[in-house]
């Protein structure tokens, strides 16, 4: 069995959705950087040594981490369920895709969320400074993201893939819906749209609940 290490609200959400859609059971471990101060995070920690969520561990004993090498290898391993698409130039596209992402909005993320993570002796207004620029370059690497990567009608092209659980996840955070729903409206309405789908619809609810 797999186990999953991830937390409420987290990337792991993506995950969950994955295999879901592959139909492989899994051991879920709530543990997260920001709660250091528990067993779960003890046991992440024995696997990742970042502390990083997602963490995948597989049924062989082997961990995978980040959110893009965990899609693409359950897209590999399950081809048949359509994480990835199966037309070569379009699987290259979306490998691109989720690539671009972790590569770029994460990065964003990241630093926004923990700017002292990244300067030394940061005071209060150097921190806000440095927020304030995360979010703005987060914002722009979206508006990149929703010009280079049209949906037909998805983001993975003929089926709902990998690469739309991903962008639909990650574009909650930091003010990207907002920012999307006034410059790019038709990808935020495809996000919407993700979201609403049958399959992914109740997880999307659990994880940010109205």
């Amino acid at each position: 069995m797999y186990t999953l290490y991830g937390f409420h609200g987290s990337g792991s959400a993506a995950v969950e959705m994955a295999l879901a859609r592959v139909g492989q059971p899994y051991r879920l471990v709530e543990a997260a950087s920001w709660e250091p101060a528990t067993s779960a995070y003890a046991e992440l920690l024995t696997v990742n040594p970042l502390g990083q969520i997602p963490t995948l561990r597989l049924p062989d004993g082997a961990v995978l981490t980040e959110s893009a090498a965990i899609l693409i290898e359950l897209g590999l391993r399950y081809p048949e369920h359509g994480l990835l698409p199966t037309e070569a130039a379009a699987r290259a596209q979306a490998i691109r895709g989720l690539v671009y992402i972790a590569a770029n909005c994460y990065a964003a993320i990241s630093i926004g969320d923990f700017p002292e993570r990244w300067c030394d002796n940061a005071d209060a207004d150097l921190r806000a400074r440095i927020r304030a620029g995360a979010r703005q370059r987060l914002h722009e690497h979206w508006r990149i993201f929703a010009d280079q990567f049209p949906a037909t009608p998805w983001l993975s092209g003929a089926r709902l893939g990998g690469l739309d659980m991903l962008a639909a996840v990650v574009s909650r955070w930091s003010g990207a819906r907002a920012y999307l729903a006034r410059e790019r409206p038709d990808f935020a309405a495809l996000l919407a749209r993700i979201e609403a789908e049958g399959e992914l619809a109740p997880l999307f609810a659990r994880h940010w609940p109205s």
